[in-house]
């Protein structure tokens, strides 16, 4: 049911600094980069512009106040599927937890945790 993956989401403290680290060091471009509500900022990193997988680069402690039940030591994982519904379905019907379905602006996505309670998040693709 998985179609690809899509986003890693790697937590920082300072996303200025992260993003000269993999842009000046790695050779990363910025894919995109959009400032939302509340001060919260989306930084798009890919090794190349075209890449089918990027990393997002997050501010670490304005995301824990948003989401304190995420796991910020470990990159998350973004997952796309085609068929949200069916992909939530068949995980739960699995004993596998999985969060609600929810709209952001970017889509439908869940979330689901692993057997170490490590969260991951699936997004609707079409």
């Amino acid at each position: 049911m998985f179609s690809k993956i899509g986003q890693i989401m790697l937590y920082v403290d300072n996303q200025d600094e992260a993003v000269r680290f993999w842009t000046e060091k790695l050779g990363f471009v910025i894919v995109s980069e959009e400032k939302l509500d509340q001060g919260f900022r989306w930084i798009e990193i890919a090794p190349q512009k075209d890449a089918e997988t990027s990393i997002i680069l997050h501010n670490k402690e304005l995301v824990a106040k948003m989401s304190p039940e995420l796991n910020l030591d470990t990159p998350s994982l973004m997952f796309f599927t085609e068929n949200l519904e069916q992909l939530h379905q068949d995980l739960s019907n699995k004993n596998i937890t999985v969060g609600e379905i929810i709209t952001m602006p970017s889509g439908r996505v869940f979330n689901f945790a692993d057997n170490e309670e490590n969260y991951f998040a699936v997004m609707e693709t079409k």
